[in-house]
């Protein structure tokens, strides 16, 4: 009988899709990244199911939307309720344990995993509570803070040295794993490249300022940013932090640079599998929580459904040993709810209930698939009202509660310059993409519901006033390790 495979999860956290070099990218260098890419599949349009840490990563670790866990935004950690792909693990008896963030509640909480080494939770336990309090009268700014960080450039951080840690602890895993008779599920959360934009100088020094992509609709030269945008962005210190363009184009070195040394992390990892000898009887996959806008419409951070927010990278690549054939791309639409499938198929284990993803592993050998949807919603910092996204071959639709909807061609459209919703000749496929998103959720009632779950946890706090002064302003401390 052939053994079942290792498994690595590798995921980062607000690596855009595009910023990969096998994806074409004009700076992006990923060769880490890309040669995984060579020996499997990369899923061309994946997304995540909110683009905000904490609600991605609960769907993620459950494999079902944020609204049917209900848990909306960065001060609602998962918990280990509902049961997740890693509880599963457990009762089929494999070994599964992770390293670097997870962004969960508390490393005490039964969250699926035999150990979690040196684990990122969310700040005291308890998350951004402020960023809870949404409505538009009510909210609460944190303007004195920059969120991308007080120092943009080159240098070390408290991240990129948690980095080094999670990596260095992987490694040293993987050899001691080299004894274990039976297949291992080993989860790694790599916090690169989120901000603060502080990358290692080699890091930096990839992307000399002067051969940076030029912006893309961008309000000076002219772009209008949609009115819920417009609510978002003013909740967080954005393109109005920088002092002037050259740190603005420091910020954006720096993300790539962060990239890049992301992906030297990833190949370390790699290569510790390869001296410790499985490297051949191990698959892995490889992903990020969102994206990032990277000063794209004038937006910093994440918090919506464009494409530099809401796509993600997604790599499989097949053990060796296994002999799987594996195609170059696959373009059917996916999620991180489709990585809990598959971890779940990889080890033949059952997690009871209904969920929407699917195998990767089955996706990518079969033809691509355009009536595929694939859905994203928000609820968390900044937004004044839900916005739910639905991507379904050509088409994407965004819908805002209280506002205009959005609707691009991806196909002719790729950077989502025009909005179609208000075309007439695009009435159809507007009332078809907005009929499919109300076969996923009523996203009114799903609205309503965020808001109500809210409102009472704020009250659990002693209301807003207290509530206000809960959680870190911006990016969470890592831990000591």
């Amino acid at each position: 009988m052939t053994k079942t495979p290792n498994l690595l999860v590798i995921l980062s956290d607000q690596h855009q899709a595009r910023a990969l070099s096998c994806a074409g990218h004009p700076v992006a260098q990923t060769p880490n990244l890309d040669a995984l890419a060579a020996r499997g599949t990369r899923f061309t349009n994946a997304y995540t199911p909110s683009p905000i840490c904490v609600p991605a990563r609960a769907a993620f670790a459950t494999g079902r939307h944020c609204h049917d866990i209900r848990l909306w935004d960065n001060a609602m950690p998962y918990t280990g309720t509902p049961r997740g792909w890693g509880h599963a693990l457990q009762d089929k008896g494999v070994r599964v344990e992770s390293i670097g963030k997870l962004h969960y509640r508390d490393a005490e909480d039964d969250t699926g995993f035999d150990v979690q080494h040196i684990p990122m939770h969310v700040h005291d336990g308890v998350g951004m509570v402020w960023g809870s309090i949404r409505k538009e009268d009510e909210r609460v700014y944190h303007k004195e803070v920059r969120m991308m960080g007080d120092y943009v450039g080159p240098g070390e951080s408290p991240y990129t040295r948690y980095d080094r840690a999670v990596t260095d602890r992987t490694c040293d895993w993987l050899a001691a794993a080299s004894e274990d008779a039976e297949p291992w599920c080993l989860y790694v959360g790599l916090v690169a490249p989120h901000h603060p934009l502080v990358a290692p100088q080699e890091f930096y020094d990839l992307y000399p300022l002067e051969h940076l992509p030029a912006d893309k609709l961008h309000p000076r030269d002219g772009y209008r940013q949609h009115p819920w945008i417009e609510k978002t962005a003013f909740a967080m210190v954005g393109e109005d932090g920088w002092t002037d363009d050259h740190e603005r184009r420091q910020a954006i070195a720096a993300y790539y640079g962060l990239t890049s040394y992301m992906d030297h992390n990833v190949g370390r990892i790699v290569e510790a599998l390869r001296g410790s000898g499985q490297y051949d009887d191990t698959t892995i996959i490889y992903s990020s929580d969102h994206g990032e806008n990277l000063g794209v419409r004038g937006l910093w951070g994440k918090m919506n459904m464009y494409e530099e927010s809401a796509a993600i990278p997604l790599i499989v690549a097949p053990a060796p040993s296994s002999r799987v054939t594996s195609r170059a791309t696959c373009a059917t639409t996916a999620s991180l709810l489709d990585i809990s499938e598959t971890i779940l198929a990889h080890f033949d284990a059952e997690l009871p209930g209904t969920r929407p993803g699917r195998s990767l592993y089955d996706m990518a050998k079969a033809a691509d698939d355009p009536e595929r949807a694939v859905f994203s919603e928000y609820h968390a910092i900044g937004s004044v009202s839900g916005a739910f996204m639905l991507r379904k071959g050509r088409w994407k639709l965004i819908e805002y509660m209280g506002f205009d909807p959005e609707l691009f061609d991806l196909e002719s459209d790729p950077e989502e310059g025009t909005n179609l919703a208000q075309d007439r000749d695009h009435a159809q496929t507007l009332a078809m993409m907005q009929a499919e998103m109300r076969q996923i959720c009523d996203p009114e009632a799903v609205d309503a519901q965020a808001f109500a779950d809210q409102a009472a946890m704020i009250a659990r706090y002693g209301g807003p006033q207290i509530a206000a002064t809960l959680g870190a302003p911006s990016a969470t401390p890592p831990p000591k390790h």
